[in-house]
C-alpha cells in the first residue's frame, strides 16, 4: 500500500517535499477527482501487466496498484525512483523511457501484452510516442495524459489545421480517442497549458507499410503545409520513379491517412 504520505509528497512520515525538476518537465497531478476519472477510463483489472511511465509522486500509481496488485514503473528522477522502490508491489525501472525495451518487460512479466499508462512529460511526449510505435506488437492499449494540443493533433481528421505528421503516423497504427480534458489547476505546479487523456488501441490489421518509408513520405509532404504537394512531394516522388502516381494538386493536410498508406505501399520495393 502506498500510504497517504505519498500523496502529500512526504516519505514515511518524514516531511520531505519533492521539488519538481524543470529539466524533467515535472508537473504532479494532485486533483483526486481527476485521478479517479483517469483510473476509471483505464479500468485496470487484477493481474494485468501494466507499465506506468513517469509515476512522479504516485498520484496515479496508488489507485492503479490497488486494483492491479502489481505494477511496473519507469522513473528517470533518482530521488523519486528510490522512494518508489520502498513499495513491494512496484517493480521500478530507473531509466530514460526512450531507452526502455518494452518487449523485454513483456517477457519478464510473462505477459502476452502490456497496458501502458502515464502522465507524459510535455517536452518529450512526441519522441515517447514514436518510441512506443516500435513495440506496438506487445502492447494491448495505451492511456496517456498529454498537452491537449498534442492530443488534438493525434486524433485530428484531414482538412483541419491540427492534422499533420503525428496524425498520420499514429492513426496508421492505432485507433485513438480523446477521453478526458484535464485543466491546469489539477497539477502542482500548474502547467501553462491544458491537458487531455488519450486512449490508443493498436489496430489489429494495420496496412503493411515500411515505417521508415512512410515516415519520410509524411515528413516531406508536411514540410511546407501551405504549399501544394507538387512543390514538396513532387520532386521526392520523381526521384522514386513515381511521376504521375499521386494527385499533387492539393495540400498535405487534405490527403486522408489511407491515401498516404496506399502510396507508401505502392512505393515499396517489389521483391
Amino acid at each position: 500500500m502506498l500510504g497517504a504520505a505519498r500523496r502529500c509528497g512526504c516519505a514515511h512520515g518524514h516531511h520531505v517535499k519533492h521539488i519538481p525538476r524543470k529539466r524533467f518537465g515535472q508537473h504532479f497531478l494532485t486533483d483526486t477527482g481527476v485521478v479517479e476519472a483517469i483510473v476509471d477510463a483505464i479500468a485496470p483489472r487484477p493481474g494485468q501487466a501494466m507499465v506506468e511511465i513517469g509515476p512522479g509522486l504516485a498520484a496515479l500509481t496508488q489507485p492503479l496498484v490497488e486494483r492491479l496488485g502489481q505494477l511496473t514503473v519507469i522513473e528517470l528522477d533518482r530521488d523519486l525512483a528510490a522512494r518508489l522502490r520502498r513499495h513491494p508491489q512496484l517493480s521500478v525501472i530507473e531509466s530514460d523511457v526512450l531507452k526502455v525495451d518494452f518487449a523485454q518487460i513483456a517477457r519478464a512479466r510473462t505477459a502476452t501484452k502490456l497496458r501502458v499508462v502515464g502522465n507524459l512529460p510535455y517536452n518529450i511526449s512526441t519522441p515517447i510516442l514514436f518510441h512506443l510505435l516500435d513495440y506496438v506488437d506487445v502492447i494491448e492499449d495505451q492511456h496517456f495524459m498529454l498537452q491537449r494540443e498534442v492530443v488534438d493533433r493525434m486524433v485530428a481528421r484531414p482538412a483541419t489545421s491540427d492534422y499533420g505528421r503525428l496524425s498520420v503516423m499514429l492513426q496508421w497504427r492505432y485507433v485513438m480517442q480523446n477521453v478526458l480534458a484535464v485543466p491546469p489547476e489539477s497539477f502542482e505546479p500548474p502547467p501553462r497549458v491544458n491537458s487531455a487523456v488519450v486512449r490508443m488501441v493498436p489496430r489489429e490489421d494495420p496496412a503493411p507499410v515500411d515505417v521508415k518509408l512512410l515516415s519520410e513520405l509524411v515528413r516531406v509532404a508536411f514540410s511546407q503545409r501551405r504549399k501544394l504537394l507538387r512543390h514538396t512531394l513532387g520532386q521526392w516522388l520523381q526521384d522514386k520513379a513515381c511521376r504521375d502516381c499521386f494527385d499533387l494538386q492539393r495540400r498535405a493536410e487534405e490527403v486522408p491517412v489511407a491515401e498516404y498508406l496506399a502510396l507508401a505501399m505502392a512505393l515499396a520495393p517489389k521483391n
